[in-house]
């Protein structure tokens, strides 16, 4: 996919980055992420070795730090929604894909409160491979110190709180500013984070990307839906 800063060379820079990210989705690491080697189970340090991505390098995952039930897997899963629908959980911190034979692919996943304020299903409009992000004005009126110097945007990168890619909700045609993007911050994968939307692995949000194309249906559960569907 073609990122949005080639398709509008000359636009200004805060315009280029409104159309790349505006959300309320936010985390922003200070230094770049450590290189390290994948420990633990070795059939999964593979999935989760360092990844030369363009002109990004995504850092490995040391898998024996994280919960097992983060690490992305295939699982039995029963629903009626047709394979290819995310399905997003966000109370129970994970993300399915829904897949043949009553099975989908689960992914750990990171959420906090922006998280929680939309259910119900939307469409991914657009995709983005390391997209820019602009804080949006309630969150520098509400942390200035934090975001105020963010203020003209983030280009994106490894630094980037939206991470390697960004999968962006419409519904009827209209941005609803949920975003499910990748993290810089892998230990806040399973945790109720500060702030953001739905994050993953910077690995796994490549890996989702890969498979769901744009268009594809995104259904986010509310609370008395949650943790059902998994058997």
């Amino acid at each position: 996919m073609t990122p949005a800063r080639v398709i509008a060379p000359r636009l200004p820079l805060i315009a280029l980055l409104l159309v790349m990210g505006l959300s309320a989705c936010a985390q922003t690491a200070s230094e770049p992420p450590k290189i390290e080697t994948p420990k633990g189970d070795p059939s999964l340090a593979g999935m989760y070795a360092p990844i030369q991505d363009g002109k990004e390098t995504i850092p490995g995952v040391d898998v024996s730090k994280m919960d097992p039930e983060n690490v992305r897997q295939v699982v039995d899963y029963k629903t009626g929604y047709p394979p290819g629908t995310i399905v997003v959980d966000p109370y129970a911190r994970f993300l399915y894909l829904v897949m043949e034979n009553g099975k989908a692919m689960r992914y750990g996943v990171g959420v906090a409160r922006a998280g929680m304020e939309f259910k119900g299903e939307a469409d991914i409009a657009r995709k983005a491979q390391w997209p820019g992000w602009v804080p949006t004005q309630n969150m520098i009126k509400r942390d200035p110190e934090r975001y105020g110097p963010l203020a003209a945007g983030l280009e994106g990168g490894i630094r980037n709180p939206l991470g390697a890619r960004a999968l962006y909700l419409y519904q009827g045609g209209k941005d609803t500013l949920y975003r499910i993007h990748g993290t810089n911050e892998p230990w806040t994968i399973g945790k109720s984070v500060s702030s953001g939307c739905i994050r993953l692995l910077n690995h796994d949000i490549i890996d989702l990307n890969r498979r769901v194309p744009k268009g594809s249906k995104v259904v986010v559960l509310g609370p008395e839906e949650s943790g059902k569907g998994e058997v």
